[in-house]
């Protein structure tokens, strides 16, 4: 199998939003974002998938001399041998992976985050510094297009953690700030353990504030980064505002019934990602 054909099947079985954006780039582009992309779910399926610690965090090691190799010519893993090409057109470099490597090390050693600003930092490498790149492949002029692309990618992040909460809890992790639990008296292990106590309705109260706290705040930051999108880019930038149409509704979708995270992924249909997408790109706006 092609480099190329291993990236394409790895961002296509992930079923991620991303990937109905990346339909409607160029053949250059859409050729460096998916190897990029399929370069971040590897890095991210070490995490989600190996079970031991110890393993994972050797894994990770790999990782790291595998991108210090690649940028030295010696790239042996597909998903790297499909992005090296493109690294300096895009002005890909060496940190940024490492950055994502980074924040994926922090889900091992960190189950927790005390307040927003440390989560905030989490966030910055597993997302914020993914749009940074995504948004040079995807033609960035203007070098504010920067702090926009940092700021949705926190957008997009804080609703990864919201409709993830069930699912992130049942493996030990809980994203939501401990000072906000704590604000509206929810317990962390009443996430872990899916543990209600005696009285349920109280639960779903308590929950419910605390979900519609984390929900505004995380629209707000979607109307935060495209306030910080410069003219100049917008045209460039469609991709990460289809992103971010379809990632908002999703967010949206979370807000109407919050409890269900706790039960489900709540996700939108192929078809419904593709309409959100498509008006994007055909209206040029959200």
């Amino acid at each position: 199998m092609k480099p190329q054909d291993y990236v394409e099947q790895k961002t296509a079985a992930s079923g991620s939003s991303f990937y109905y954006a990346f339909l409607f780039l160029p053949p250059d582009r859409r050729a460096a974002i998916t190897a990029f992309y399929a370069f971040c779910r590897e890095i991210d399926d070490v995490v989600d998938e190996i079970s031991d610690p110890d393993v994972a965090r050797t894994t990770l090691a790999w990782w790291r001399q595998e991108a210090a190799k690649s940028f030295n010519g010696q790239a042996s893993h597909p998903a790297m041998q499909a992005l090296m090409p493109w690294c300096p057109t895009f002005g890909i470099e060496v940190h940024h992976l490492l950055a994502v490597i980074d924040g994926c090390q922090m889900d091992l050693d960190q189950s927790r985050y005390l307040d927003l600003p440390n989560l905030q930092r989490y966030c910055h490498l597993v997302a914020g510094v993914v749009g940074e790149v995504a948004a040079r492949i995807f033609g960035q002029s203007d070098s504010t297009t920067t702090a926009y692309a940092h700021r949705l990618g926190l957008a997009f992040q804080l609703t990864n953690i919201l409709r993830d909460v069930g699912e992130d809890a049942a493996r030990g992790r809980v994203y939501l700030p401990i000072d906000e639990l704590q604000r509206f008296d929810v317990k962390a292990h009443e996430l872990i353990k899916r543990d209600q106590g005696s009285d349920p309705a109280d639960f779903e109260q308590r929950f419910t504030a605390l979900m519609q706290f984390q929900c505004e705040r995380a629209l707000r930051t979607y109307d935060e980064a495209l306030a910080l999108l410069p003219a100049a880019d917008r045209r460039s930038q469609k991709p990460g505002l289809m992103m971010a149409s379809i990632y908002r509704t999703l967010l949206q979708e979370v807000a109407a019934e919050p409890m269900l995270v706790l039960t489900q992924r709540v996700k939108l249909t192929p078809l419904r990602k593709l309409w959100l997408a498509w008006k994007v790109q055909a209206l040029g706006r959200l």
